[in-house]
């Protein structure tokens, strides 16, 4: 007896008969409508006299199960690229890298959705509101729109699904549902991490990731961890770089409120220094004239490492390091934080942080107590875009204190990122290690400003700027007006805002 189809069967009489052929529900050149045919294999073969689906039959049943995969998705249907907002939401305060890196998903995920050879993987990681699982579900139902059956699932809820298979009231075994997503043409996971880690499960998911891995199926991954933080087996496939497209977004949460985004690191005390600029600076009158040369030669230094750095192409300026030396007072401090709120003005991510003060935040992600791991905070301060170390050489010369400072300051040495340190000693006293690349001279450019140190206000004759540093400074502000500093005004002084609630509870860390 023929399975039943639900469809009018074909007899001889019909078939002859053209009116009732083109009134049946499927018209096959294959089967004639009924929907299944005999294999055509020799005598012998396990399929012999049997009937199997006709492929008309079959691309139905794919096409229903795509319709019924739609209906899985649930909320998440209404989520696609046409509804996300890769420049962030109205009224979000966010920084160029923010914005970069959520408008990069984007463009990225939306153009392999299109592909029609989709082979890639695609690791999307970020924390909790940045638009992950928005972009992975958009690149679901895009797939769904092709009629690729994809399997859009939360990793706990999966999970809950498999274990489900057990159940005496379930006509699926786990056999068949383990298959199903192993074997799926698109499969996403959501929330790689928030799954209870029972052996059972890190097993499970393993076995799952390697099946369509060795098969190279389409496959996307959202998780709110560092690959180091999951099972070394399921790190090893999410790292092979022939394989897998990493996407990091680095924008805040969506969901909280207009003005309530920290632009800026919690880590980063340049709010308190927001009138640190270079028209603030003092060239100051009282000094001899060979110390005024010298601080008006570090103010044009800084002032043309800050034009390069907002321009982005250091054209004129080729080191992307600045160290400024001498006594307190001299004006170090001041430089660095001009440097650094110039490029804050422009909404790029800027951390200023006294050294000392550093390590103590450092030594505090150790705490039970702390929301954020060593290695989340550490990773934020070498990978920061502009890092200025203030007051290098203060701390306590722990072992510790030294190997962290090295490794945050060699990894930003190999990779070129733009790094100011401002201190009162002597580079050749600083570790070994951290003054080989300090003395580069390729990368780095030391400053040293020798003046009598000076704590006061400004006077009106200091007021009075140099006609030539004059002009430099209103360029600089020209470049900063081109490059969207009307724009990007209102953020800043948000932030500085912030900041200076923030920083208040970082010193008493």
């Amino acid at each position: 007896m023929l399975p039943p189809t639900g469809k009018k069967s074909l007899t001889d009489e019909n078939i002859n008969n053209p009116t009732e052929r083109s009134n049946t529900t499927v018209a096959c050149e294959i089967c004639g409508g009924i929907g299944w045919i005999s294999a055509n294999v020799p005598m012998g073969h396990p399929l012999f006299g049997k009937l199997i689906p006709c492929p008309h039959r079959q691309g139905e049943a794919e096409r229903s199960k795509v319709q019924n995969l739609r209906r899985e998705l649930g909320t998440f249907r209404e989520m696609t690229f046409d509804n996300f907002l890769p420049e962030g939401r109205p009224g979000q305060q966010l920084t160029v890298q923010q914005r970069n890196s959520l408008s990069g998903a984007y463009q990225l995920l939306k153009r392999a959705s299109l592909d029609q050879d989709l082979q890639k993987w695609f690791l999307i990681q970020g924390a909790y509101g940045c638009g992950k699982t928005h972009l992975a579900a958009a690149t679901a139902n895009a797939c769904l729109n092709r009629n690729l059956s994809t399997i859009f699932v939360n990793v706990p809820d999966l999970l809950d699904y498999l274990r489900g298979a057990y159940s005496p009231a379930v006509e699926e075994s786990y056999d068949e549902r383990f298959n199903e997503v192993c074997n799926v043409q698109v499969l996403v996971l959501d929330d790689l991490g928030t799954q209870n880690a029972t052996p059972w499960a890190e097993e499970k998911l393993f076995q799952i990731l390697n099946a369509r891995y060795v098969a190279k199926r389409p496959t996307i991954v959202t998780t709110n961890l560092e690959l180091d933080d999951l099972d070394p087996r399921i790190r090893s496939r999410l790292s092979d770089q022939d394989l897998v497209q990493k996407i990091k977004i680095i924008a805040p949460d969506y969901r909280r409120g207009a003005g309530d985004e920290q632009i800026q690191s919690s880590l980063s005390t340049l709010g308190h220094y927001h009138d640190k600029r270079f028209d603030t600076f003092r060239l100051r009158s009282d000094l001899a004239h060979e110390e005024q040369v010298i601080l008006k030669e570090a103010w044009q230094v800084a002032y043309d490492f800050a034009a390069g750095l907002q321009d982005w192409r250091f054209a004129k300026y080729n080191e992307k390091w600045l160290v400024f030396t001498g006594g307190y007072g001299a004006g170090k401090t001041h430089l660095a934080a001009a440097i650094a709120n110039a490029q804050a003005d422009q909404g790029y991510e800027t951390m200023f942080v006294v050294v000392p003060d550093l390590l103590d935040h450092l030594r505090a992600a150790f705490s039970p107590d702390s929301r954020t791991s060593f290695d989340q905070r550490f990773e934020e301060v070498r990978a920061t875009s502009l890092l200025v170390l203030d007051d290098l050489g203060t701390e306590s010369a722990t072992p510790w204190a030294r190997e962290k400072l090295y490794q945050i300051i060699n990894y930003r040495y190999v990779a070129r990122i733009p790094t100011i340190i401002t201190t009162t000693l002597s580079p050749k006293a600083f570790d070994q290690r951290i003054y080989t690349r300090i003395s580069d001279e390729s990368i780095c450019k030391i400053v040293n400003i020798n003046v009598t140190s000076f704590r006061g206000s400004l006077t009106p004759s200091d007021r009075q700027m140099d006609p030539g540093v004059q002009s430099a400074r209103d360029k600089l502000q020209g470049l900063s007006s081109n490059a969207g500093q009307a724009r990007l005004g209102r953020a800043s002084q948000g932030t500085r805002q912030k900041s200076n609630q923030k920083g208040k509870r970082n010193k008493s860390l």
